[in-house]
């Protein structure tokens, strides 16, 4: 999800989204990536290469988001910024049941630990809402799956490979009853890497065609992002797809495409990652 700050106003969702390329320094996204880190962290450092918008050490050394907003440069902490979402999120709710929502369950990477719990739970808090407790995302989704069936004794294998995290786990449910048996994934694989890796492939191909770097141009990275990111789901159901970016850069044009076969390349040891979770939980679950 985005968050947007342009002039006086504060956008969150789509309408956020549509200000990444006019306003890419102003426009906030990928922020999970942060909860519960420190600024000095490796991983925050190669994230905050990869964003337009600007990252910064605050208070105890945690990583803020500093943005143009209300004519002044503003710092806002990752609990601050996901709970702009949680409002968000607890408005359109609101809107959809025509009734107040003030509880909620909240569902978190099954590998997030104290600490990063309680940053969800802070920013949730920041949105209005009373957080009764936080629940694995793939016990979640068990809960669901069982929900108004009868289901005898079943173990279920559950695949989250979600924008910036992967969880998988292996559960047996019984009577409504969801046990874990064993757990798995990683906090830093999901879509955004992919996404990721097919903008590194292209930012090195437009270099290589016109000696220019676009990694150096925070609207134009944005651009082919976006464009990266419509390309991955293109390929979902075509064997290839064609990239059209006008004026990307210098005002060169950038016409280019990508196989399905060339797409999986550029990630195929991301996609092995997850098949190496898959089978460690099977693993752990056999000796449980």
């Amino acid at each position: 999800m985005y968050v947007a700050f342009n002039g006086m106003e504060c956008y969150v969702g789509d309408k956020a989204k549509n200000q990444i390329i006019a306003n890419s320094q102003n426009t906030v996204f990928d922020i999970h990536r942060l909860i519960g880190r420190k600024f000095r962290e490796d991983a925050v450092q190669i994230y905050a290469k990869y964003w337009p918008f600007n990252i910064v050490s605050g208070v105890d050394g945690n990583p803020e988001i500093e943005v143009e907003y209300k004519n002044n440069t503003k710092r806002f902490s990752t609990e601050e910024i996901l709970g702009m979402m949680f409002k968000y999120l607890k408005e359109t709710a609101e809107t959809f049941l025509s009734q107040s929502v003030k509880d909620a369950v909240i569902t978190v990477p099954a590998y997030y630990n104290f600490s990063q719990r309680q940053s969800i739970i802070k920013a949730a808090k920041l949105g209005g809402l009373n957080v009764l407790r936080t629940i694995a995302a793939p016990v979640a989704a068990s809960i669901a799956y069982a929900f108004g069936k009868d289901i005898d004794e079943t173990t279920v294998l559950v695949f989250d490979f979600g924008g910036g995290t992967l969880d998988v786990s292996v559960l047996i449910i019984e009577n409504g009853i969801c046990e874990v048996k064993s757990v798995a994934g990683d906090n830093h694989l999901g879509g955004e890497d992919i996404d990721k890796r097919t903008v590194i492939h292209f930012v090195a191909e437009f270099k290589r065609k016109f000696k220019k770097n676009i990694g150096a141009n925070p609207r134009a990275l944005c651009r082919l992002r976006i464009a990266c990111e419509s390309a991955k789901r293109d390929l979902s159901s075509s064997t290839q797809t064609n990239i059209q970016l006008d004026s990307l850069l210098e005002g060169i044009d950038f016409y280019t495409t990508i196989t399905r076969a060339r797409f999986e390349e550029l990630s195929a040891d991301l996609f092995r990652n997850t098949i190496d979770s898959v089978e460690k939980v099977i693993r752990d679950a056999k000796h449980k």
